[in-house]
């Protein structure tokens, strides 16, 4: 009898034991999930902020080099077209260094240049290819005057580099076509022959230039 009273009383007092340990464990379980939880919170805030930090930096990159060529836009455009620009590179995949050197190569970055072929604005676009191009890529086609438009008009023509540099599997084929003409290129690499690549060279030219120019930047 004794020895039963015994164990209902060892029963009885190990149960509140029993109970605050899991509470005091359930506690610790909560504190550590939270703890988690805000590390997670906090490095995703981290990631997401230096993410941020080097998109700043890219577009700031591109606006310096963009304010330092051009000639003729206001401080307002330039930074459109250092938005557009890295945008639609990111979007199609392109160095944005490739299109700026490109625009230097065709226009200097003068603003409203027009080539005796009827060629527009920064990227010298036809009215043809910028109307076929904005039909591919539902981009909203005001007019042929349209391509005066900086932001527009480089928005066409690196969704065109984008197609040049897919149909021909290579940018160098791709920029020598942009500037002698798809079909003028294809028959040259029918015929096996070579197509003169003074272009090309230009814009490689000045594309080492301008990551020059970039890399010294970052340089402490």
């Amino acid at each position: 009898m004794t020895a039963d009273m015994n164990k209902s009383s060892a029963i009885i007092i190990s149960r509140p034991i029993g109970l605050a340990f899991l509470s005091l464990y359930a506690v610790q379980l909560v504190a550590i999930i939270i703890l988690v939880w805000l590390y997670y919170q906090q490095t995703v805030t981290i990631s997401e902020q230096g993410k941020r930090i080097k998109e700043l930096e890219n577009k700031l990159e591109i606006l310096n080099i963009i304010e330092n060529y051009q000639i003729g836009f206001t401080l307002d455009e330039t930074r459109q077209i250092a938005d557009v620009i890295y945008e639609d590179c990111g979007r199609f995949g392109i160095d944005p260094l490739l299109v700026l050197s490109m625009i230097i190569t065709e226009s200097s970055f003068k603003k409203d240049q027009l080539s005796p072929v009827g060629a527009m604005g920064l990227m010298q676009i036809k009215p043809s290819i910028g109307l076929d191009v904005s039909r591919k890529w539902n981009i909203e086609w005001p007019s042929a005057r349209g391509l005066g438009n900086p932001v527009f008009n480089v928005r066409i023509g690196i969704a065109y580099l984008f197609e040049l540099i897919y149909k021909f599997g290579e940018i160098k084929k791709a920029v020598i076509a942009y500037n002698l003409g798809e079909t003028v290129t294809r028959e040259y690499f029918l015929l096996r022959a070579t197509p003169p690549d003074h272009y090309y060279e230009r814009v490689k030219r000045t594309y080492f230039q301008l990551r020059r120019i970039v890399d010294n930047q970052k340089r402490p």
